[in-house]
């Protein structure tokens, strides 16, 4: 009988938790990674465990376990610029192909094609519009923007999406040699110096049904595209905001979606203190509540861009963390809600696998 593991990302470590096919009990174990904060942590195919960390003390580096939590390395071998400036944080951790891809604060990516030994430069995007400005003070403290998020396409090694931090989507075909903006028919509520970013993209997913739907959820509204990214058409009509970071698609239905909107001032926690998460079966036509077992009174809580994710048993589990430390569960196609851990520190990444 298959596994089904967690893989939490929180302020204070990494922590797993474990539950059969029935997806009913579940152990908790953890935490790991020193207490270092993991801001994404994530399986590739092999079941390794690869975890983004950033410490004020320590620096960034990579952590990796190969056995499920129960040893652990890490390594920052190459995390570096060629001027030698150190990196504020790895935020994302992308693995494909035989190799993991990381995104830094500034914008940049990294390879390892060691498993995660050593790293070395791919790409700044140096070039694309506004690159002049992403390292700017005047933008957002500490004084520069992220990559916040990379998307490998699952056939074609050269083939991946990045997402920057106030800026959009990007495409490369080619290794990261050259880029794409990929947010035509994204809105902005902003001025905008170039027609082709400016977006505030949060979170994209691509469903395993039909590597052409895309879904994304940005800072002004859910979008779908139908052509893998080359042009958006708004959904947000029936959501109760615009705002949100965290979404998942169904694994084996194109059609069907759920995200987490969130209210959009400053506190960004779940509307009225109800906990909900939306589904759509139509692409994005009509949008219902998912919120049977969810906390319905005084529950502000809040969910980040990865923290939310699905598994892929034939009734798929859906699975959220939150901003104080609540992990929910649903083993029934999104129809009911469990509370399968809390007290954990706040929550910023949700990764699921099923072994064998």
């Amino acid at each position: 009988m298959s596994r089904t593991v967690l893989l939490i990302g929180t302020r204070k470590g990494a922590f797993v938790l474990e539950s059969d096919e029935a997806r009913r009990d579940w152990k908790l174990r953890g935490p790991f990674c020193e207490g270092w904060p993991v801001y994404h942590a994530i399986f590739d195919d092999s079941g390794t465990i690869f975890a983004a960390a950033a410490s004020e003390w320590h620096g960034s580096a990579i952590w990796r376990s190969t056995d499920l939590g129960e040893t652990w390395t890490h390594s920052s071998d190459g995390l570096l610029y060629d001027e030698g400036k150190r990196l504020s944080k790895v935020s994302t951790v992308a693995a494909a192909h035989g190799r993991l891809l990381v995104g830094v604060e500034e914008p940049g990516i990294f390879q390892s094609t060691d498993n995660g030994e050593t790293f070395s430069l791919l790409s700044t995007l140096a070039g694309e519009h506004g690159s002049e400005s992403w390292n700017d003070p005047a933008n957002q403290p500490p004084g520069h923007l992220g990559l916040s998020a990379i998307m490998p396409d699952t056939t074609d090694p050269s083939r991946f999406w990045a997402i920057v931090q106030g800026y959009g989507l990007f495409e490369t075909t080619d290794d990261a040699k050259t880029w794409t903006p990929r947010n035509q028919g994204l809105r902005s509520d902003w001025p905008r110096d170039h027609e082709d970013v400016g977006f505030c993209v949060h979170k994209v997913v691509r469903t395993r049904a039909d590597g052409d739907r895309l879904f994304q959820q940005n800072h002004v509204g859910m979008h779908r595209s139908d052509d893998c990214g080359q042009s958006w058409t708004e959904i947000t009509e029936g959501l109760p905001t615009e705002f949100g970071f965290a979404a998942a698609a169904h694994p084996h239905d194109r059609d069907t979606f759920h995200v987490i909107p969130l209210d959009p001032g400053h506190g960004r926690t779940m509307p009225d203190g109800k906990a909900c998460v939306w589904r759509t079966e139509d692409a994005g036509s009509t949008w219902s509540r998912a919120d049977k077992g969810l906390p319905q009174d005084g529950a502000f809580v809040g969910v980040l861009r990865e923290g939310m994710a699905n598994d892929t048993h034939d009734v798929p589990g859906y699975y959220f963390g939150t901003s104080t430390g609540q992990v929910f569960a649903s083993n029934d196609d999104a129809a009911s809600w469990t509370e399968i851990a809390g007290y954990l520190p706040p929550i910023s990444s949700v990764e699921v696998a099923v072994l064998d």
